[in-house]
């Protein structure tokens, strides 16, 4: 393409991905002061002093902020879809939560994750999803907010219910009926370990995706660094690279989501293995989008 990125997407970064060694405060002004970045994606903070000062970092930036919810539920291991109701509740009441935390900092809404499942009782998990789920985008309408689920592997590592692109379609749709601020987040990162493609994802979830993010992942069990963990691209056995990343884009493309008058956040969500350079694997996902976005056809 010879035109931006930055004309058809909001790019950005997850802080706690890319920089898990630095505090939130140091992690936003290396972001800041990065103007490839255009968006910010962020979580809860550990202090009322820290909160302040991000706030005032986030208004000085000019980037779009995004809110992940998904450390909330994962840190305490709370189940938006727990069939125990008390536990349901205690999963939507720290939902309702991150939604009066994510206006705090002029997000516009919150993105979360399902919970795990079994096979026996997945319908009746899923009807505890979609309660949780209505009742939160329900409270965030009042403040003109959005929520998103983003889809994650449902057999691999975060085992969550939603899951594979057909069901989390028709959750999607289940919770429109209801809720028009809902949308899906898909992750390049979760389609090699949800055994599926860039197409088989855009394509199923077409009418309800709000929310982009790229990365890689180990998709053979056999290998090292197997599962959900972000790893850098060409990191050893992984399953995206440049190609991959192609794909994403020229599927999007394909699919109408180059959108210069209404640019979706589409967020690099990779991270350092420990033997690795926070902002070596940062340039490193840079190359790796400039490269994937010059491939592309105009």
């Amino acid at each position: 393409m010879r035109e931006s990125i930055h004309r058809y997407f909001k790019v950005g970064t997850i802080r706690w991905m890319s920089f898990p060694r630095l505090n939130a405060l140091e992690a936003a002004k290396k972001i800041a002061c990065d103007d490839f970045f255009d968006a910010i994606e962020i979580k809860s903070c550990d202090s009322e002093e820290e909160r302040v000062a991000l706030k005032q970092i986030l208004e000085t930036s000019h980037l779009k902020v995004c809110y992940g919810a998904q450390p909330r539920l994962l840190g305490p291991k709370l189940n938006p879809n727990d069939l125990d109701e008390a536990g349901r509740s205690k999963a939507e009441a720290t939902l309702i939560e991150a939604v009066d935390d994510a206006e705090y900092f002029g997000a516009g809404g919150i993105a979360f994750l399902a919970g795990k499942w079994s096979e026996k009782t997945k319908e009746e998990a899923y009807a505890q999803l979609l309660k949780t789920t209505v009742n939160v985008c329900r409270y965030a309408a009042k403040k003109n907010m959005n929520v998103e689920l983003e889809i994650f592997d449902y057999d691999v590592d975060k085992a969550a219910l939603i899951g594979p692109a057909p069901l989390a379609a028709r959750f999607a749709a289940d919770v429109r009926t209801h809720c028009p601020n809902f949308g899906l987040l898909i992750d390049l990162s979760h389609f090699p370990i949800c055994h599926e493609t860039s197409a088989d994802v855009i394509r199923t979830c077409r009418p309800y995706i709000t929310h982009l993010h790229f990365g890689n992942a180990v998709a053979d069990p056999a290998a090292k660094g197997y599962g959900d963990l972000h790893q850098r691209f060409g990191y050893p056995g992984s399953a995206n690279d440049v190609e991959e990343l192609y794909d994403y884009l020229r599927v999007l493309k394909e699919e109408g989501f180059f959108r210069a008058d209404d640019p979706l956040v589409l967020s690099m969500e990779v991270q350092p293995t420990p033997e690795e350079d926070e902002d070596i694997v940062l340039a490193n996902t840079k190359r790796c989008l400039n490269r994937a976005w010059a491939m592309l056809e105009d």
